[in-house]
């Protein structure tokens, strides 16, 4: 077995990648990624054990979160970039461990390596399938996958100007307890749903950082035609990077469209002000392949999700920012202060010719908790008359499988009567569908990015304070979640801590679940897998 790694959805067999990622990712990549994050394991031991303020550690922080995201699924392809980390990361392991005195430490917190083979062959050691017990390994990884979600929302906060040291204390004390073999099971239980606890605490931190700085989303019209003008696609979910690529592009003549995750920023009131903010092209990461052709012009990676390229032509249009990396793709980097320097995209954007197009109309979005709330008496009354039946949370992510048609044909048949709730690219699936609206209300509300299923879940708890119910179970929303990556991972956790009972989870359930650990999911928090489109929509409506 070259690699292993079963932490997508997309797992090959429904078990595991062991040549190749479905993802596009080789064995190289695939072990870097591994002691990658065995060395942020190591980091966090000499933390803990050496019982250091984290306050003191300065950009270490921030370099730990941005390790964490680099290796989410479709984040990063490039091997050279993570190895520098690694090198970065042990540098830095190694610069904490002389300033205190603390023996037996981890073999994490002590290992060395100093060739790119010698690296390999260490990841070997080292990788998920070192941890022997199922059960064990299984609630070891859905912590870190877990933890990887939170770094990504966490380092989105932080570059806005947002932290919170309580989060970055807890993500050290997770990654330090996952190679603690004194851990019990049930204390791995424990950490797991603390993790959940801090999910929720990172999500509200993200949201209050985008909303300070962007003003709360509104109702909003998008575009997804196309103008006349050069242009340039920003993909991802870093607002910060799409905020310096507008204020670049001001009065040059060139476009900007938004790429699946980044169209919920058109519904933030302080990027109404662009003229050259023009509409969102194409649809959920997936389909970037075609989609990046017809485009023409420049794309500007600022997260995951990456597609690898087909042809040259159109890697030599993909720009890399952040914890994202592709082979023979240009990277951005920041300078001391944050900023970037987008000028080679917009001149390369000159001289490209404008988008081809490939749809018309517009999609509505805009219906984060601030905004619903805003409505929250027109709301109540539908619910009340009875002319809204029950809401259907279907956040989370799209991805490639022809088993996801499922949430088409899901959102197609469900009474007139009833709402979709939504957040995540999840929403590709049918947010361009003709759903009509109940009174005024449109069938689906787009919350926005992955993160935005913080609101979701406020509008749930506000609207059990609304009509005076003791458990959020007891509303008359049902949770029917896709999920693709680590992302969703931190959400589904944050729910749980939450007390959101019975949520159905699909296409199918993480490979990353022993049979034992699923068992426990069914039995203390009703977690399912999806069936057919009809017998699920009469289950939920029973």
């Amino acid at each position: 077995m070259s690699m292993f790694c079963y932490q997508c959805q997309e797992a090959a067999g429904g078990k595991g990648c062991t040549v190749r990622g479905v993802c596009g990712k080789n064995e190289e990549v695939a072990k870097l990624q591994d002691l990658l994050i065995y060395t942020l394991k190591g980091i966090s031991n000499i933390v803990a054990k050496g019982k250091i303020d984290i306050e003191n550690l300065g950009d270490t922080n921030y370099e730990v979160l941005s390790s964490l995201f680099m290796t989410i699924t479709n984040a990063n392809f490039d091997a050279d970039s993570i190895e520098k980390q690694i090198r970065k990361m042990l540098a830095i392991r190694d610069n904490i461990k002389k300033s205190i005195a603390v023996g037996d430490l981890h073999d994490a917190a002590t290992f060395t390596v100093d060739s790119r083979e010698s690296m390999l062959e260490k990841a070997d050691s080292v990788g998920i399938l070192s941890t022997k017990d199922e059960d064990v390994r299984s609630l070891r990884e859905m912590i870190t996958y877990g933890i990887k979600g939170m770094a990504a929302y966490a380092e989105h906060a932080k570059n806005i100007g947002k932290e919170n040291m309580e989060i970055c204390t807890f993500i050290y004390e997770a990654l330090a307890g996952i190679i603690d073999d004194t851990l019990s099971v049930d204390e791995l239980v424990g950490l797991t749903l603390k993790t959940g606890e801090y999910g929720v605490k990172v999500m509200a931190l993200l949201d209050e950082a985008n909303t300070s700085r962007f003003g709360n989303p509104e109702i909003t019209e998008v575009n997804i035609g196309v103008g006349k003008n050069p242009a340039i696609l920003i993909s991802g979910h870093d607002l910060t990077d799409l905020e310096q690529l507008l204020e670049q592009t001001k009065g040059t003549g060139v476009d900007v469209y938004t790429h699946s995750e980044m169209l919920p920023a058109h519904y933030y009131p302080a990027f109404k002000k662009y003229d050259n903010f023009v509409g969102n092209y194409g649809n959920a990461w997936w389909k970037q392949v075609g989609e990046f052709e017809s485009f023409r012009g420049p794309i500007l990676f600022t997260t995951n999700c990456i597609v690898p390229p087909r042809s040259e032509e159109v890697r030599k249009r993909i720009f890399t920012t952040g914890s994202t990396g592709f082979p023979g793709c240009k990277h951005i980097e920041a300078d001391e202060n944050g900023k970037k320097d987008f000028s080679e995209i917009i001149e390369l954007a000159k001289t490209l010719p404008a988008p081809e197009e490939i749809e018309t109309g517009s999609i509505v979005g805009g219906f984060a908790h601030n905004q619903v709330m805003a409505l929250a008496d027109k709301v109540v009354e539908a619910v009340k008359s009875g002319a809204i039946k029950k809401f259907f949370v279907m956040a989370g992510c799209d991805g490639r499988m022809k088993s996801r048609d499922y949430y088409t044909e899901f959102a197609k048949k469900l009474p007139e009567d009833t709402v979709i709730l939504t957040a995540g690219c999840a929403k590709y699936r049918y947010n361009k569908l003709n759903l009509g609206d109940i009174g005024g209300i449109p069938r689906v509300l787009d919350a926005g990015q992955c993160n935005d299923s913080y609101s979701l879940a406020v509008i749930a708890l506000k609207l059990k304070e609304v009509f005076g119910l003791d458990d959020i179970n007891k509303l008359p929303i049902a949770f029917n979640i896709a999920w693709y990556e680590q992302k969703a991972v931190i959400v589904l956790l944050a729910l749980l801590y939450l007390g959101v009972k019975n949520i159905h989870l699909g296409p199918t359930l993480p490979s990353f679940l022993s049979a034992n650990v699923a068992k426990v999911l069914v039995e203390k928090f009703g977690i399912a897998g999806i069936g057919t489109v009809e017998d699920d929509i009469k289950l939920f409506m029973n």
